[in-house]
């Protein structure tokens, strides 16, 4: 699944390639890959001649603010996606033959069109009216801890609800009421580079080790952003390339091979359905 890395390497490639231009119509092959309108003709004609201003980042989600040129610039609302497990954001030119698992097509002028891909389904996209609140029509936002660099994720923060919590530590970094964004991937690297065992419950965990912990997320997660994002199976930037931070990884998908630190076995269980890394030596 798209982490926060991924979806922000997303974000900064649509900004790069799509602020300015308008939406010129659309196509929806799986109507259920529209979350809001009801009404897949609605989901298009919200869209239909507006602008992308900005495409903002929020967790997991992205949100492009939509303007209409015509109209002297006035508010179009918005359209939010969010990729779930598979889902893709590829900006392509119109005549490439579609790709297999394409639920969605919004096209531009010079023969270019933006397509949502989505092997699982899973994978969502909104039209938010401007007379509309994004978080009031996509309720996930609603539920979101605050950002890995946000003020907001202190250490204060993080000790008073890891104080009152009994869950193991991994748990928790995986709950996106806590902090936005992260997932199994950069939960298990995070926890490597603060020498922490994920079992460990959130309650005995020191002030040090919470310390050390915050300066890990924000470590990872840079170095994952620096190397366009974790590429294990069908994450692709907007350009359809891959990203590269899996071949340095310290623990995640590196089960049965040596620590790149110690040289002691990466070890790999289940925890609450996911798999989990880690080393034995460096994590006690």
């Amino acid at each position: 699944m798209p982490e926060l890395p991924e979806v922000e390497t997303v974000r900064q490639g649509l900004n790069q390639l799509t602020l300015a231009r308008v939406i010129l119509g659309g196509e929806v092959l799986l109507d259920r890959a529209i979350a809001h309108p009801i009404s897949v003709a609605s989901f298009l004609n919200g869209l239909l001649g507006v602008a992308i201003a900005h495409w903002h980042r929020r967790g997991k989600y992205l949100l492009a603010e939509l303007k209409r040129e015509q109209n002297n610039g006035e508010e179009g609302g918005w359209l939010g996606v969010h990729l779930r497990m598979t889902g893709q954001l590829l900006w392509v030119e119109r005549t490439e033959p579609l790709q297999k698992h394409t639920r969605v097509r919004l096209f531009f002028a010079s023969e270019k069109e933006l397509r949502f891909v989505d092997q699982r389904t899973f994978g969502q996209l909104w039209w938010v009216s401007p007379r509309e609140k994004p978080e009031t029509i996509i309720t996930g936002l609603q539920k979101l801890g605050p950002e890995p660099w946000a003020a907001e994720f202190s250490v204060a923060y993080m000790t008073g609800k890891l104080g009152k919590s009994r869950r193991p530590i991994k748990t928790m970094l995986l709950d996106q009421g806590f902090v936005a964004g992260i997932g199994n991937i950069y939960a298990d690297e995070a926890l490597f580079l603060s020498g922490i065992p994920p079992l460990r419950s959130c309650q005995d965990l020191s002030p040090e080790q919470i310390e050390g912990l915050r300066r890990a997320i924000v470590q990872v997660l840079e170095a994952a952003m620096d190397a366009g994002g974790t590429t294990f199976s069908n994450f692709l930037n907007v350009l359809g390339v891959n990203g590269n931070y899996g071949g340095v990884a310290w623990v995640y998908n590196r089960a049965g091979k040596p620590c790149r630190v110690c040289g002691t076995l990466i070890q790999r269980q289940k925890l609450a359905g996911r798999s989990t890394h880690f080393c034995p030596q460096c994590q006690k």
